[in-house]
């Protein structure tokens, strides 16, 4: 088993034990690929809930850029639904698990075909 694929089966984990969700799998791998090398990076596989700068990057380049949506106030009621379900508390919030949840919310499996 690759480091990957090691990282796939945590972001699994974490999916199933703190988000009440079961993943489907192929869209899991297709998201935690599109994350790149940041899955390796201890700082940048995270996403940091209270800091407002780390969400709009998160709605400017994954939401706008990657999955095509438009600007509007629903995409960070989107990561805030999303960041609720991990567990404000939850103090490793997982990029690819995040961005996972976010293509589920907004209904975007379509851009990892």
């Amino acid at each position: 088993m690759g480091k990957r694929d090691e990282w796939i089966a945590k972001y699994a984990e974490d999916l199933r034990n703190k988000c009440g969700m079961e993943p489907d799998m192929d869209l899991l791998t297709k998201v935690t690929i599109g994350c790149g090398p940041s899955i390796y990076n201890a700082d940048a596989q995270t996403v940091s809930a209270g800091d407002t700068e780390e969400l709009n990057t998160v709605k400017n380049n994954f939401l706008v850029k990657k999955l095509g949506l438009p600007d509007d106030e629903h995409l960070m009621g989107g990561i805030q639904k999303a960041i609720e379900t991990y567990g404000r508390s939850e103090r490793n919030k997982y990029r690819a698990v995040v961005y996972y949840m976010l293509v589920k919310h907004f209904g975007k499996e379509s851009a990892y075909s």
